[in-house]
């Protein structure tokens, strides 16, 4: 049960969680039942005292950055209900449209190559301990080569990392919580996310669904999600994914230069991240150093992820070239590489391996393949959607459709969906205020899913 505290404040303790452990068949579901009564409770202005019935607590105060979270973090949230959902219709085959996890094989040549280096590791002469912080060199030049080729981009500009989501926090890290930030909204929720855990957020506004001192930059369809940079407040960092997740639009060559200039205007620092410019099929930069006097302002973070499959394998860059400076004048990448000698020993060297052999000759066609297995599912979902007259986005430069609902609650729609068809997409709003009445659908699934998910929504759509 939950207690009234003495205090008469609408703070609870809940004690029940000391007792009695659930039986683990059932911990799932009652695990996901307390967190959805934990979210509730906290949007009606409840706070809880955890320490009222437990053994001991410090005297250790909880990082306030924390408590300004909102919810859970979409994914983790999204697989919460999930779990609720099989739990009501245990014999329904759910077919997962949503988080974006790749599903096709890696390929072999690519796999071998780490199996190789495993193998080697049983070995005297093959052995090796740690490796270089910042990454393998023969690694981080053959990137340099790959997708920065006259750009001016050196392999010591190069930091390899286990992803570009574990990137976001360690830039997080070095800019620290005194600057401000702009994002794209919609946009990947660990921009704003991290941006609250370092206190550069301020307070969550209930009414907007907003963080006070957050630059929202709206990038809708009737904006060609780009925002109007000559109402774009100046703030310090702005980050900027293209192609963007979620919708799926990747910026012109003329949009990027518009931002490049924005921010050697204002003296910002632009955080771009790439993670999806395998996916570009259209003239549009796949990098943000495409652009002139990108070197001067910009911050680059990719990943092996999408488009090499290594979503579980993990390995991924960040670029920080030698022109970019503080107000000071003092070089930015002295500084990251500092945060990444402090806080990272290294990529894998396995994955490492794995990763020199996506960008040999053979791995890198055999990811193209992939990678147009993925750009199919698309088009079918997109097709699939506009079939019902819907309007959609994203599908061509990208993996994932951005699918319109005027007038309904993004959240509405995930339900619904979920409900009648037993398909799992991602709620709009889950990617900032500016994408509600949208959903985004992941076409990273089987082809025999991604067909019959289809016939399941012209049905019952």
């Amino acid at each position: 049960m939950l207690h009234d505290s003495s205090e008469g404040n609408r703070s609870f303790h809940y004690g029940f969680l000391s007792q009695q452990p659930l039986a683990s068949a059932t911990l799932g579901i009652e695990t996901v039942k307390l967190a959805l009564l934990f979210h509730y409770l906290k949007q009606k202005g409840i706070s809880f005292n955890a320490c009222t019935s437990v053994r001991h607590c410090t005297e250790v105060s909880r990082n306030v950055n924390m408590e300004s979270l909102q919810s859970g973090y979409l994914f983790p949230e999204i697989s919460m209900r999930e779990s609720e959902h099989i739990r009501k219709h245990p014999d329904a085959r759910l077919i997962r449209l949503g988080i974006g996890d790749t599903t096709q094989p890696i390929p072999d040549i690519i796999t071998s190559a780490m199996a190789e280096h495993a193998f080697a590791l049983s070995t005297v002469k093959g052995y090796k301990g740690y490796g270089a912080e910042q990454g393998n060199m023969a690694l981080r030049t053959a990137i340099a080569d790959k997708f920065y080729k006259d750009m001016g981009i050196e392999g010591d500009e190069i930091f390899i990392s286990d992803g570009a989501q574990s990137d976001i926090s360690r830039l997080q890290m070095l800019l620290g919580s005194n600057v401000t930030v702009a994002v794209q909204d919609p946009s990947f929720p660990a921009y704003i996310d991290t941006s609250v855990i370092v206190g550069q957020a301020g307070k969550f506004l209930k009414e907007t669904g907003k963080y006070r001192n957050i630059v929202y930059m709206n990038c809708r369809p009737e904006n060609n999600f780009f925002p109007d940079l000559s109402t774009t407040s100046r703030t310090d960092i702005i980050f900027f994914c293209s192609p963007n997740n979620p919708t799926g639009h990747a910026a012109t060559w003329q949009q990027l230069k518009k931002l490049v200039e924005f921010a050697k205007a204002n003296g910002s620092i632009i955080v771009y991240d790439s993670a999806y410019a395998a996916y570009i099929t259209d003239p549009s930069p796949r990098s943000i150093y495409e652009i002139p006097g990108a070197r001067e302002v910009a911050i680059e973070i990719s990943s092996f992820s999408k488009f090499a499959g290594f979503t579980g394998v993990r390995l991924g860059w960040t670029v920080v070239p030698e022109e970019l400076r503080y107000s000071n004048g003092y070089p930015v990448i002295k500084d990251f590489n500092r945060i990444v000698c402090t806080c990272f020993n290294g990529a894998s060297n396995i994955v490492q391996a794995g990763g020199l052999a996506c960008l040999s000759p053979d791995g890198f066609q055999a990811l193209r393949t992939v990678i147009d297995y993925y750009k199919e599912n698309a088009k079918i979902i997109v097709d699939a959607f506009q079939s019902l007259g819907l309007k959609v986005y994203g599908g061509k430069n990208a993996p994932y459709v951005w699918v319109q609902f005027p007038g309904s609650s993004s959240w509405d729609v995930f339900a619904e969906i979920l409900e009648k068809t037993h398909i799992l997409t991602i709620p709009g709003s889950g990617f900032g205020p500016g994408g509600n009445e949208h959903i985004r659908v992941s076409a990273f699934g089987h082809r025999e899913c991604i067909s019959e998910a289809c016939r399941r929504l012209k049905n019952f759509l």
